[in-house]
């Protein structure tokens, strides 16, 4: 699977989550989160493991937690960009406190040499259903 179906699948489930949401209300709809990280190479399987138990177990575990998404970049590996969507604001204070997500950030920290978190407004998350 690619990165574009795998972005489709994933908003596709946003979407059908979100049915009957206003999906740009700042205060009442989904909250997005995207973060770019440089990844040191020598850990980046280390990481990829790590990465991989904590989306699984958030989408999993977290009703609050509708999409998450790492990729990294062909040509360089080691930027990685993760995109979060939670139902609402308090769902991602609730994930960044649960006890996978700390023990995520004590294995990897490490692992990342820069971390930028940005906050987003959502504008339009369409998505074709499987």
């Amino acid at each position: 699977m690619d990165v574009k179906q795998f972005l489709i699948m994933g908003a596709s489930v946003l979407i059908l989550s979100l049915c009957g949401h206003v999906l740009a209300d700042e205060t009442q709809g989904p909250y997005v989160r995207i973060a770019e990280l440089e990844v040191d190479p020598a850990q980046l399987e280390s990481f990829k493991a790590a990465t991989k138990e904590v989306g699984e177990t958030s989408v999993r575990e977290e009703a609050g937690c509708l999409v998450l998404f790492a990729v990294s970049e062909r040509e360089n590996p080691g930027h990685v960009r993760v995109f979060e969507i939670y139902r609402v604001a308090d769902a991602y204070k609730a994930h960044i406190q649960t006890p996978h997500f700390k023990k995520f950030r004590a294995t990897t920290d490490n692992m990342v040499r820069s971390r930028k978190l940005i906050d987003t407004v959502p504008i339009s998350l369409a998505a074709k259903a499987k």
